[in-house]
């Protein structure tokens, strides 16, 4: 895989669980620990998208 789409793959998927915290945060009924690690995945893709384009 050519290094351009697999970045481009990381940020598709840093969008999706962008949509997913988004979503979490609106429903009243999801959990706080839930929220927390689809945002520590994020960071994990941001960083490593960070390191990929740098």
């Amino acid at each position: 895989m050519a290094l351009s789409s697999h970045v481009q793959e990381l940020r598709k998927k840093h969008q999706h669980l962008s949509n997913q915290v988004e979503a979490a945060q609106r429903s009243p009924g999801f959990d706080d620990l839930q929220i927390m690690e689809l945002k520590r995945q994020k960071l994990r893709l941001k960083e490593q998208i960070e390191r990929l384009t740098h």
